[in-house]
């Protein structure tokens, strides 16, 4: 049995792995998507809003790096909060080419609403539920392990 043959096996279970985790992900991303819509915004702009929240006063550079979306889908999206009166421009003192962005008091108050009713949180937390509390510990420990080792496979 050459390398090939040993590994399409292993080709095939990280394909189950990656699906099984791409459906995790799609269920979860539906109720944020719900989330959002139900406070009439899309998803990338109720990330910005609760960027913003925890972090006030970042420039779009910052705010870029933070969501890993391009700058200019997140400046037409910070656009769209700007007219809707839920994010000011401040222009900085230290530096007049600077803006950095602050959620106004709207703003403010439809990031605490998405908060109150996290429907991705509440739907683990329901899924976590079912679960024997070792396997929901086993599973973040799995979780972890692969983050890691993704990120030192994407290193080499």
């Amino acid at each position: 049995m050459d390398h090939q043959e040993r590994q399409d096996p292993q080709i095939k279970l990280a394909g189950e792995v990656v699906q099984s985790f791409s459906g995790i992900q799609k269920r979860l991303l539906e109720f944020t998507r719900s989330n959002a819509e139900g406070l009439g915004l899309t998803v990338l702009q109720l990330a910005i809003l609760n960027t913003l929240y925890t972090a006030p006063g970042m420039t779009l550079r910052e705010l870029t790096e933070r969501l890993s979306s391009p700058k200019s889908t997140l400046s037409v999206q910070v656009e769209g909060l700007v007219q809707s009166g839920l994010v000011d421009r401040v222009i900085s003192e230290t530096d007049r080419r600077e803006v950095k962005l602050s959620l106004t008091t709207d703003g403010r108050e439809r990031s605490l609403q998405s908060a109150a009713k996290p429907r991705s949180y509440q739907a683990m937390a329901y899924a976590l539920e079912q679960l024997p509390a070792s396997d929901v510990e086993s599973l973040l420990r799995i979780h972890q392990s692969i983050q890691k080792l993704l990120e030192e496979y994407t290193s080499r």
